[in-house]
């Protein structure tokens, strides 16, 4: 998540809630098959240098992340963890956390053999953002935001499993402390380009290569998938330049430069994709974000040609969404043309979010923040890329995207 769009989210979310909350009877159920099934995700390891399934946290968790199963400490102690590849540093509840939800597990630092604290002089600490170390503190701490919650945590190391690779010595942040209700109740692993992102501590293992297909967000199953490393990833996949911001290193920056509706590409100003280092504008690809913020010119493109090819009368707003329908509809394609000749073609499913809330359909799409330094940022969000195998080869600066059904 890119935490100043989280307003949205948070309106999304309560807009839907009749929608998407289910009963914790059925959630408690689902998560006590998945850590019975611990053998049956080991098994799938095998595949690619490792292969981690990825499900919709609205089912489990109750919360428009995706996430995974990951296993810290030693013995090891199983958690679902959110997953955005726009933070760097993982965090997770720890015991005693102020603010974190009682009801939802936590790891227990007494319980880990491997577990230890990180020193205030250590390279980590001068990583993170926002350290704290107070004169008379030995330990390092830090204090970030999430959305529209803050947090303060203690930075740590301890064994981090993922499908049967160990990385011993995994630094993250143990919770402390928690205010607001936008961070995933059991942690959150950074996939983002930063110094303790998880693909950086792991980089002589996978490479700092990485792939996944996000399943429908209607899904309740783990059919998506994480593939770490380079073995195993689409060889033929059609890609496009990874780019570096300095002013938002951790970012993984494309160069949009069009967008067509059906087979009309929109008359955008060139200045709504431009790539600047200066004020970190461009186009990102982010799993944290459910849904595709486009700049004002961009957006207000999309949106009117969407309604005019559509041609049914709009119904009331629907918390972040105006482009909103009391009927059933048939939406035209959505398709964003990146540079080096490739183009994402969206389906309707990827286009369009339902509400059983009075039957309403709305564009999953809405504009960025019309002031503030992400108001020049384009957001490629999860949403739209459901469904389709997204690569991340940071060695030869690329992203890929193709068609995938991941969605049971």
């Amino acid at each position: 998540m890119w935490f100043s769009l989280s307003f949205l989210i948070v309106l999304i979310t309560s807009s839907f809630t009749s929608t998407f909350s289910t009963p914790h009877s059925y959630a408690d159920i689902l998560l006590s098959q998945l850590l019975r099934g611990k053998s049956r995700l080991s098994s799938r390891a095998t595949i690619g240098r490792s292969f981690v399934p990825i499900a919709p946290g609205r089912q489990l968790l109750q919360i428009t992340n995706y996430i995974i199963r990951a296993q810290i400490g030693t013995p090891p102690q199983s958690l679902l963890l959110a997953i955005d590849t726009s933070n760097d540093a993982a965090w997770i509840p720890c015991t005693a956390c102020v603010g974190c939800p009682s009801n939802s597990p936590s790891f227990t630092p007494s319980r880990s053999t491997s577990f230890r604290t990180v020193s205030c002089g250590s390279s980590q600490c001068s990583q993170v953002l926002n350290p704290l170390c107070p004169t008379g503190q030995t330990s390092c701490a830090f204090n970030m935001t999430y959305g529209s919650s803050s947090l303060q945590a203690g930075l740590v190391q301890d064994s981090f499993t993922l499908a049967s690779d160990v990385v011993t010595s995994y630094t993250f942040g143990c919770l402390r402390q928690v205010s607001g209700n936008s961070v995933p109740p059991q942690g959150l692993l950074g996939l983002g380009r930063g110094p303790l992102s998880f693909l950086s501590q792991t980089k002589a293992l996978y490479g700092s290569v990485f792939s996944y297909c996000l399943p429908s967000f209607r899904s309740v199953n783990f059919t998506g998938t994480l593939r770490l490393g380079p073995k195993g990833q689409p060889q033929k996949i059609k890609t496009t330049p990874l780019l570096t911001n300095p002013r938002r290193p951790s970012l993984y920056y494309v160069n949009m430069v069009g967008i067509r509706v059906g087979s009309y590409v929109l008359p955008i100003p060139a200045s709504a994709f431009t790539f600047d280092p200066n004020t970190g504008g461009g186009t990102i690809i982010d799993a944290g974000t459910m849904f595709t913020m486009l700049v004002g010119p961009a957006y207000t493109a999309v949106r009117d040609e969407f309604r005019r090819r559509v041609r049914v009368p709009i119904a009331s707003p629907l918390g972040g969404f105006d482009t909103c329908y009391n009927t059933t509809i048939t939406a035209p394609t959505i398709s964003f043309i990146f540079g080096g000749g490739i183009t994402v073609t969206l389906p309707q499913e990827n286009i369009l979010i339902h509400s059983s809330f009075g039957s309403i359909t709305c564009l999953a799409m809405a504009a960025s923040p019309a002031t503030g330094v992400n108001s020049v940022l384009n957001v490629i969000a999860s949403m739209q890329q459901q469904n389709h195998r997204v690569l991340f080869d940071i060695p030869n600066s690329r992203v890929g995207f193709a068609r995938e059904p991941c969605t049971a």
